[in-house]
């Protein structure tokens, strides 16, 4: 069987890279920035880094093995290093592991250097954090984030690039957002999503299928969550009359005992306990006002959005998006079509970018040859 072109697999590979090869990394990454914000600017640099195939190439460029999950970390950790705030214009927060966590202490940081209101400030802290909420709670396809490297500059403008691990497969899946391409943060807000591993049963509840979910979950919540215990499964084992709610007979002369009116709905098979359901109720509490008001609502993570989900689709027949919403973005496409065919325009300005930051970089001479060697080798894969 032939590998299927234009398409990239990220296994797990584990280690660090050598001390050696990550400083010249930091390096090249260092120069060809210098010269792709001189020429295009910063907005065209977050442009870059949210499009996969630049992304994808640019760590090619810089050394790093493009069949690993470690391109994802190495590159943005590369680039922390290698890019100044103050002289660049451009901050890198975040980072892989309890680094990511560090995102908005990062973000505050840049108020010392750039002009930027503590609006906006907040505004970029609760970007950050929103996103990954989303791609972590939101998009349920079998992958937890442990990398977010977000990128702004001092406009304002923003992008990121965050990256999941499947425990089950060892395969990573890296997700790309970019501010300016966003009109509604709950609603298709992706630049990308990267993976050769399609998962089925995805919930995916940015999707616009899932958009009638999304307004029926935030009902559910503002309604009280306590008419909604009953359509989970309880940790005890289930009785028949646990399928009954109204009383309608008794003839305590023949000894009948109490009987109930089924409901009109099963049991889903998911189990939200009695201190979950504290979390339902203190949102019932705030009265959320739309989907992305109530989950960013504290405690409100995967299995409560599953099983807002679920019960919409269950009593009120909004039937969520299950599909993946993976794209196979590493290239632009294949000659042959597959995944889609190639937009030549699009390709060329990709190329043509790193091509000419490589040859206005101020690096040695060996190092450019090397790096414009491996962006050829590339583009030819």
């Amino acid at each position: 069987m032939h590998a299927k072109r234009g398409v990239a697999n990220l296994p797990l590979h584990g280690g660090h890279a050598p001390r050696w090869l990550f400083d010249r990394m930091v390096k090249l990454a260092g120069g060809i920035t210098d010269v792709i914000l001189y020429e295009y600017g910063t907005d065209e640099f977050l442009r870059r880094i949210s499009d996969p195939h630049w992304f994808q190439a640019f760590s090619c460029v810089i050394g790093f093995d493009w069949h690993s999950s470690g391109t994802t970390t190495t590159t943005c950790g590369a680039l922390k290093l290698a890019v100044d705030p103050q002289e660049h214009g451009i901050m890198i927060a975040g980072g892989k592991g309890k680094n990511s966590r560090k995102a908005p202490l990062d973000i505050e940081t840049a108020a010392d250097f750039f002009s930027l209101s503590s609006k906006k400030i907040d505004e970029l802290k609760y970007s950050s954090r929103i996103s990954a909420k989303i791609d972590n709670s939101c998009i349920q396809d079998g992958y937890d984030l442990y990398h977010h490297s977000f990128f702004f500059t001092e406009d304002g403008n923003w992008a990121v690039v965050q990256q999941g691990l499947n425990n089950k497969n060892n395969y990573a899946r890296r997700y790309h957002w970019l501010s300016q391409s966003i009109d509604n943060v709950i609603e298709e807000p992706h630049n990308a999503i990267c993976c050769d591993e399609s998962q089925s049963n995805t919930l995916n509840m940015t999707s616009n299928q899932s958009s009638d979910t999304r307004d029926i979950s935030v009902d559910l919540i503002c309604d009280n969550p306590d008419h909604l215990r009953p359509y989970f499964r309880k940790k005890s084992q289930t009785l028949l009359t646990d399928f009954f709610d109204a009383p309608v007979h008794s003839d305590k002369s023949k000894n009948y005992k109490e009987m109930k009116m089924p409901r009109h709905h099963p049991v889903l098979d998911m189990d939200i306990s009695d201190r979950e359901f504290e979390v339902l109720k203190n949102a019932y509490e705030l009265q959320p006002q739309n989907y992305e008001e109530l989950i960013t609502l504290e405690g409100i993570g995967p299995k409560k959005i599953r099983a807002l989900a679920l019960i919409s689709d269950l009593v009120y027949g909004t039937e969520p998006s299950w599909r993946d919403p993976v794209k196979y973005s590493f290239t632009h496409g294949g000659k042959d079509g597959f995944p889609y065919p190639v937009d030549r325009e699009v390709y060329d300005h990709s190329i043509h970018t790193l091509k000419d930051a490589l040859d206005e970089a101020k690096l040695d001479k060996k190092d450019k040859y090397n790096a414009i060697k491996r962006l050829e080798s590339f583009i030819k894969c």
